[in-house]
């Protein structure tokens, strides 16, 4: 394209170094998110986009990505899939990070801000079903699993659901990327596993989903489906270009829900569900959950509030939840 032919920059051209240096885990699903953060990028900075060497992605692996035979929980607690990000952009080995919002603590390093949200993909859970079952049309959504049945998974919020509507069921260890998972429910391996529809529609998987779950009956974790973008605090310039792609309504729905994660203060053993939406009247909408690992406790609440009033939505139903909820499973 020449020069004639160039679109008008949104805004104003970037006059820094390059190539700006974008951090990311290796994952497929991590590139990904990746991928499509700087395609946003480019799109409003089109002065990024010719230039041939305007990004740089630095691969970065993470606590959480090393660590796959145990359950998170017993690896380190919060942050696992972020710490080493948090280093590296301290050290200035990056400008910016691409993460999955969920994956991130409510309370950042200091020097580090989340300076942009993405439009959210799809929040729901899904279901994933061997090859041997199937959901009849209408039927109620665990009804595809048989007495006993075994499921794949690491997340302790899917497992205290399951077993709260399930008590038979196996929740056993599946950890690794989307593709692993997939298959090891698929070929058999597991009766089901769940995971993150957004993941799956990234990725191009969401034709093996079995079934979409209601958010009301499998509450999502905390800002699913949202990616978020980290930069420091010092750096102006990169945070007012970020804010151009921010988007609104992913901005209010993971400010109520980060809110209610930080009022909840749960370890990574706590389990923890929060999912806000926009209302047609542009109200906010907030469900949020905590449970016994075991399924033999679950408190669920809803509130709503105006939009701008998202962080006191988030931080007061989380309050009510922990003022509601047995000691013991907010421990260590």
């Amino acid at each position: 394209m020449d020069q004639e032919t160039k679109p008008a920059p949104k805004v104003a051209p970037h006059t820094g170094r390059l190539p700006l240096r974008v951090g990311t885990r290796g994952s497929p699903l991590a590139r990904k998110q990746t991928e499509l953060f700087l395609a946003a990028l480019r799109d409003i900075c089109p002065a990024l986009g010719y230039a041939p060497d305007a990004f740089a992605a630095e691969i970065i692996s993470t606590t959480g990505d090393q660590v796959l035979d145990r359950p998170l929980a017993e690896v380190g607690g919060k942050g696992l899939f972020a710490k080493e990000i948090h280093e590296a952009l301290r050290d200035r080995r990056i400008d910016f990070a691409v993460h999955s919002l969920k994956d991130l603590e409510t309370t950042l390093p200091d020097g580090i801000i989340l300076a942009c949200t993405m439009k959210r993909e799809d929040a729901r859970d899904a279901l994933i079903l061997s090859d041997a079952y199937k959901i009849e049309e209408g039927a109620e959504i665990w009804s595809a699993l048989p007495a006993n049945a075994r499921i794949g998974s690491s997340s302790v919020r899917r497992q205290a659901q399951l077993l709260h509507a399930r008590p038979d069921l196996k929740i056993e260890l599946l950890r690794g990327n989307v593709r692993t998972r997939l298959d090891a429910a698929r070929t058999g391996k597991f009766d089901a596993t769940l995971l993150a529809l957004a993941g799956l529609r990234r990725l191009g998987f969401d034709h093996e989903v079995s079934a979409a779950i209601d958010p009301e009956a499998m509450v999502p974790s905390a800002c699913q489906g949202i990616v978020g973008i980290t930069v420091r605090t010092e750096d102006a310039a990169l945070g007012h270009l970020l804010a151009m792609i921010e988007d609104k309504e992913a901005k209010a729905v993971a400010t109520a829900e980060r809110a209610l994660l930080a009022a909840l203060d749960g370890s990574c053993r706590t389990p923890i569900g929060g999912y806000a939406r926009l209302l047609p009247d542009g109200t906010l909408h907030l469900t949020g959950l905590t449970a016994r690992a075991d399924g033999s406790f679950l408190l669920k609440r809803s509130e709503t509030a105006a939009a701008a009033d998202a962080e006191r939505l988030g931080a007061e139903l989380g309050a009510s939840l922990r003022r509601d909820s047995p000691a013991d499973i907010f421990l260590d």
